[in-house]
């Protein structure tokens, strides 16, 4: 067991203790007998629990671990606590896995609300539906009088009734915008489904929510990720977006008034139909951007859709429902040469780079403009990251180490589930489908692996994507289980992770990518007491139990932010 600090000198007294329990410090690959004192926000020893006890005093609070593991602060790497907030306070469909729940729900919403001009939210999943693709005449027998927009799961995709098309003038005759496609009827009507960047007809009509609102669900959200550990995080989507506000606001004020307690990295959205013309705009907004726990400090650039609906951007076509190829090759939102061209001005600026990529183009467009930006600009340390990695080529996966660039993994998504399994492997092809989600061998390449969840869509509950990174398939009581409860097989197991290298994506790699390692992400000495308490050892448990883990308490600063009441 390594010992730190020298317990009990020169009078010091601790304000807490954690006892009774071993320590995941996220400094190595086992948990450490350990005890752990903290004192004004800060861990003052890791050590022998007889040491740290003469750090007590009478006004001492002693945490009695009770068998269970304290770990780092989880951090999420990619998320939209801001939209997913006030989703939870809209119609909110993540609950409900059949068309059925999800129609009862919006009928109890637009009933509960008969003032709102708009039915607005989401949390729908796409293999709930044929083909992925519900209708508009299912809308319509819940809410035929008022529009209604509704945002899957992934936030790639809008469900829309008649009335909504009708009010934003969407009809057969409306071609698909170059970034998007509206799902048809066979009379080329639209079908009440509309992918990407079609969802921009309807929802530029959607009324914003108001910045009161908007702060309320940063709120609400924050307090649902204390409840699952989470205490820093990076927002993906820094920006104004159809039905919110800009969120920028939304988090300065938290930050200045308090209220936001977790520490934050904003990523400032790219706006792919520009060009270098908003570079000022994004440097204004980062010199304004630094209010208490906030840091406006990346930029989000998304390079392509997802793969379900075939807007991911691949290097070869996608496969039709006979296994032939198909003249498809997916979405590139921004071309090579205006992103290798951005990334190097980025880069230069000192600007950290989050990239949404998700096909393998995508994840080599993304890997050549952080080559180029290398080369034009030198080494940095501005820890360019990219997210979601679901289809990465073999060639490219050594190129990570090599760029310093971070990957960015949403374990949960990485396991047999109907998304997976009928609506992307059949379109895929077996060969590629296998390159899908590649942790092991990003972990042996050498790559720095940081984590995320992407909610609001899927999970934010780390500790579910802990147990798919290890297992290779969902606990049985997350959202995308098996509808019969039973296992599935692991989803491609080669590329699973331990559970030493699973925590530490979620703590010490997400904050590598926060710069925020210096003083969070590890239980150390001199850091802040950003902790977690959990019911449990999972390394005393068998893998397939990782998911059962519950947080008991959650720390910042070494103040409790969540405790469970039962």
């Amino acid at each position: 067991m390594t010992t730190q600090g020298t317990p009990g000198q020169h009078g010091q007294r601790a304000d807490t203790v954690f006892v009774g329990g071993r320590v995941f410090t996220a400094t190595g690959p086992e948990p450490i007998e350990a005890a752990v004192a903290v004192a004004d926000g800060r861990i003052v020893a890791v050590a022998d629990e007889a040491a740290v006890r003469l750090l007590v005093d009478r006004d001492t609070e002693v945490v009695d671990l009770a068998g269970g593991l304290l770990v780092p602060g989880f951090q999420d790497a990619h998320v939209h606590p801001a939209v997913a907030g006030v989703q939870m306070l809209r119609c909110d469909l993540s609950a409900e896995r059949s068309v059925e729940g999800y129609l009862a729900v919006v009928a109890a919403y637009a009933e509960a609300h008969p003032d709102k001009p708009w039915i607005c939210g989401g949390g729908w999943s796409m293999d709930v539906f044929p083909g992925g693709v519900p209708t508009r005449a299912m809308l319509d027998a819940v809410v035929p009088d008022r529009p209604v927009l509704l945002t899957n799961r992934d936030g790639h995709g809008a469900w829309v009734n008649t009335a909504a098309l009708r009010l934003a003038g969407v009809d057969r005759d409306t071609p698909d915008p170059a970034d998007g496609r509206i799902e048809r009827e066979a009379d080329g009507s639209p079908a009440g489904t509309l992918q990407e960047g079609a969802m921009d007809l309807v929802a530029d009509h959607v009324p914003v929510a108001t910045p009161d609102e908007a702060h309320a669900g940063l709120l609400v959200a924050q307090e649902h990720l204390f409840s699952l550990g989470v205490t820093s995080w990076q927002d993906a989507m820094i920006g104004a977006f159809p039905g919110n506000p800009d969120n920028y606001p939304v988090y300065l004020r938290a930050a200045a008034d308090g209220s936001l307690k977790a520490r934050v990295v904003g990523a400032l959205w790219w706006d792919r139909e520009r060009g270098l013309e908003q570079l000022p705009e994004l440097e204004e907004r980062r010199r304004g951007g630094r209010v208490g726990r906030f840091a406006a400090t990346t930029v989000k650039i998304m390079q392509d859709g997802i793969a379900e609906n075939f807007t991911a951007s691949m290097l070869e076509p996608y496969l039709d429902g006979c296994g032939c190829p198909t003249q498809n090759t997916g979405l590139t939102f921004v071309g090579p040469e205006v992103l290798t061209e951005a990334v190097r001005a980025l880069d230069a600026a000192g600007f950290q780079v989050h990239f949404h990529a998700l096909g393998d183009r995508a994840v080599r467009q993304a890997l050549d403009a952080l080559a180029a930006a290398r080369a034009a600009n030198g080494p940095s340390d501005n820890r360019h990251h990219l997210a979601h990695l679901q289809v990465i080529h073999p060639d490219d996966l050594a190129r990570f180490a090599e760029l310093g660039a971070g990957a960015n993994i949403q374990a949960l998504w990485a396991a047999h589930e109907p998304q997976m399994d009928e609506l992307t492997i059949p379109f895929l092809g077996p060969e590629r489908a296998a390159w899908q989600y590649p942790f092991g061998d990003l972990q042996r390449a050498g790559a720095q692996l940081v984590a995320g969840s992407d909610w609001s869509v899927s999970s934010p509950n780390p500790l579910w994507g802990i147990h798919v990174a290890v297992n290779r398939a969902v606990p049985l009581d997350a959202p995308n289980a098996s509808d019969d409860h039973k296992p599935r097989e692991p989803f491609y197991p080669e590329q699973a992770l331990t559970l030493a290298q699973a925590l530490t994506a979620y703590t010490a790699g997400s904050a590598w990518a926060n710069h925020l390692d210096d003083v969070t992400g590890t239980v150390e000495v001199g850091k802040y007491a950003d902790l977690v308490v959990l019911d449990r050892d999972p390394f005393e448990h068998p893998a397939e139990e990782i998911g059962r883990t519950r947080v008991l308490r959650t720390y910042l600063d070494g103040r409790a932010v969540f405790t469970a009441t039962s």
